[in-house]
């Protein structure tokens, strides 16, 4: 089987059911606390639980990338520019680009990869 061929749901999320995507990820006193919703051969649906003053280095992703910011404040650098975005608001960080982030307050986002056709 190839990359391109996976298709599995990481359990973690039901289905066909509303949820409050704050509630299936808590803080986590001075880490970054991650769970993936859907992973699949097309992409994948992460959440994050940030405590203040925790960051991600600069990294760069082979596709884009959306950032919703579920609760909080994060200041993203991308491509050497500075963007944040609190509660409500989105962000989309291009492939190839060099990003970074850093919670200015403990911080839930939602980040969402969608894979090209091409890649895998």
């Amino acid at each position: 089987m190839s990359c391109c061929d996976k298709d599995k749901n990481a359990g973690n999320m039901p289905h066909s059911e509303a949820v409050k995507l704050g509630e299936l990820v808590q803080y986590s006193d001075g880490s970054i606390v991650s769970r993936t919703l859907i992973d699949t051969g097309g992409g994948s649906v992460t959440l994050f639980a940030f405590d203040k003053g925790q960051s991600l280095s600069e990294h760069t992703a082979p596709f884009d990338a959306l950032v919703q910011v579920i609760e909080g404040s994060l200041r993203l650098t991308i491509g050497g520019s500075d963007v944040t975005a609190g509660e409500g608001q989105s962000v989309l960080m291009p492939a190839d680009v060099p990003h970074a982030l850093n919670a200015e307050e403990q911080s839930k986002m939602l980040l969402v990869m969608i894979k090209s056709s091409g890649s895998c």
